[in-house]
């Protein structure tokens, strides 16, 4: 039973929706204000899984190639359209008012999707309670996630609860599939894809405090090429240098 992953996605709507019902009682100044501090932990908690990183090529290559397919693709493009089709969705049954620009609307909500769909944590925390039944790490997240979901809500409104829809289906995904996939996995390989996570969070940190607009949609496939990558490196790289 999925039960961190069902805790999970609704610590997202119930703090969505929370959000979006306060958001008007607050100020601009303290919902900007607030989303800083919120990209500062998002930095920290970059910056904190970073030293698990074991095979620094590996992420390295991981990171630049996971870009540019995703570029290449236009991924971050599809994600942002995704997000315009969810907002359009939300208003025609309540006034989903935000403060944001247009741009700033797009970029926050696509930074919240990478954030709640795509983390270390969360996907680490779907596998590890596929495989072994324990759901302490989802159950963790789930605390978290809902103050941020809150948050951001107060900003971009009631469409943040709608990220619980692709973030239910890719952790329902990865907590079936956990019996196939964590097997293949070592310790290392943990330590990277973390680490990949990582640089990530770290860098959707610096989008949120407005620092640099790093293209965090596109980054989502080093997710996928760093375990593989972590392999490679380790088993085939290595004894050859």
């Amino acid at each position: 039973m999925p039960i961190g992953v069902i805790v999970n996605v609704l610590s997202v709507v119930l703090g969505g929706i929370f959000g979006g019902f306060i958001g008007n009682k607050l100020s601009a100044k303290f919902k900007a204000e607030i989303t800083l501090v919120f990209g500062v932990c998002s930095m920290g908690m970059g910056i904190n899984s970073i030293p698990l990183m074991e095979n620094m090529p590996a992420v390295i290559f991981a990171l630049i190639i996971g870009t540019a397919v995703g570029l290449i693709f236009l991924l971050g493009e599809k994600i942002d359209a995704a997000g315009m089709a969810m907002e359009r969705f939300v208003s025609k049954f309540v006034k989903n008012k935000s403060d944001l620009s247009e741009e700033e609307f797009m970029a926050t909500l696509a930074t919240i999707i990478v954030l709640f769909c795509a983390s270390g944590t969360g996907i680490y925390g779907c596998l590890d309670a596929g495989m072994s039944g324990d759901h302490t790490v989802l159950l963790s997240k789930s605390i978290l996630d809902f103050f941020t979901s809150m948050i951001f809500a107060c900003n971009l409104g009631y469409v943040v609860s709608l990220v619980a829809v692709p973030q239910a289906v890719i952790f329902l995904a990865l907590f079936f599939a956990a019996g196939v996939i964590y097997p293949l996995t070592t310790p290392s390989m943990i330590n990277d894809f973390k680490a990949c996570g990582g640089f990530i969070m770290l860098a959707t940190g610096f989008r949120m405090v407005k620092l640099k607009n790093f293209p965090i949609a596109d980054m989502l496939p080093a997710m996928v090429l760093v375990m593989p990558f972590s392999w490679l490196w380790s088993t085939l790289i290595i004894p050859m240098l």
